[in-house]
């Protein structure tokens, strides 16, 4: 087992390391950068630029290198824990980001605990008593999760939280914690908030998980050894358990690895309709307007999240599932 985690560990950086390539190198793909765009718009206010002022603002944006060297310089500074300078904020991307990167894990995953606990007993309840009312209800309900917007849904329970809760709209906190120090008040302040961006990511998510799940298991009670075991009187809840939950799980727990990502770019769309101070919106900006370092360190995080959700899926299905070789002495 510790062989297959180093083998494992070593991929992931690997994966990180050619990821990282792939997005400096495409973020430099479409025509000018932020620098050619900053001229244009102090040429658009009548500011005069000047040549020695555009070797002046390569030089101090270091866009007077070439690129394998910015991207050298841009990693080396990752691995340290520098996360580069913003163009257009004129600051450290650190400072840039600030609580914006800590209430996007937080929401993450939060939504990932919401899809696993909603999705797991209803696809189980769903599975275990096939066309009875129930299942038609949880199935109709899980269609309109599948085909409701995102966007309509986070209008929706806005409304229903300042109406029946009085929760202010338009941010992860009330306004008086807005770039405030953390304290208690504030995460408090930040949990009444959270349940709405919650609710509406992790919707189609747990819809889609749900349908998944009851399909496998579904599939897996019709199996030989399920009628053996109901034959020799073993209960339904000990069988259940012991053997085709077990088997079922499999795809439920290798959706985790590409379940982060999905929640996070779903999750732009919803933090810029409801006015979140996560990475989301500062992501469509940074794009806009190619701040690189900026842009870059947020799909750096993206890919973290996918490389290490495949990472935490991998481990959990070679410890549930036995028929899985980890590989020691595979040539036996």
């Amino acid at each position: 087992m510790l062989r297959y985690l180093g083998r494992r560990l070593v991929t992931m950086m690997a994966t990180l390391l050619a990821i990282s390539a792939l997005i400096f190198f495409i973020i430099q793909l479409p025509p000018g950068d932020y620098l050619s765009n900053y001229i244009a718009e102090l040429q658009s206010q009548g500011e005069a630029v000047t040549g020695e002022k555009v070797e002046f603002l390569k030089k101090q944006y270091g866009l007077d290198r070439p690129l394998v060297e910015q991207y050298a310089v841009w990693v080396t500074s990752l691995l340290q824990g520098d996360l580069g300078y913003s163009f257009e904020h004129n600051l450290p991307v650190s400072k840039v980001v600030g609580d914006r990167l800590i209430l996007s894990v937080v929401l993450n995953f939060a939504t990932v605990i919401f899809i696993y606990v909603v999705a797991f007993p209803i696809g189980i309840y769903s599975a275990t008593r096939q066309y009875s009312w129930g299942d038609y209800g949880l199935t109709l309900l899980g269609l309109l999760g599948l085909a409701t917007p995102n966007f309509l849904l986070a209008l929706i329970l806005l409304y229903f939280a300042n109406v029946a809760f009085g929760t202010s709209i338009g941010s992860l906190m009330d306004p008086q914690y807005i770039n405030q120090p953390w304290s208690v008040a504030k995460a408090l302040s930040v949990l009444e908030h959270l349940w709405v961006p919650v609710v509406v990511i992790g919707t189609s998510g747990t819809a889609g998980m749900i349908r998944r799940l009851r399909a496998n298991l579904l599939d897996e009670l019709q199996k030989q050894y399920v009628v053996t075991a109901r034959a020799k009187g073993l209960p339904p809840g000990r069988l259940l358990r012991k053997y085709p939950l077990r088997m079922a799980l499999n795809p439920f727990i290798a959706d985790l690895g590409s379940l982060l990502p999905q929640i996070v770019s779903g999750s732009v769309i919803v933090s810029a309709v409801m006015s979140l101070e996560t990475t989301g919106p500062m992501l469509l900006k940074a794009l806009q307007s190619q701040d690189m370092y900026l842009a870059g360190s947020f799909l750096m995080f993206l890919a973290a999240l996918t490389v290490v959700g495949m990472f935490l899926s991998d481990v959990l299905l070679a410890l549930l599932d036995p028929r899985i070789r980890l590989g020691e002495g595979s040539g036996r």
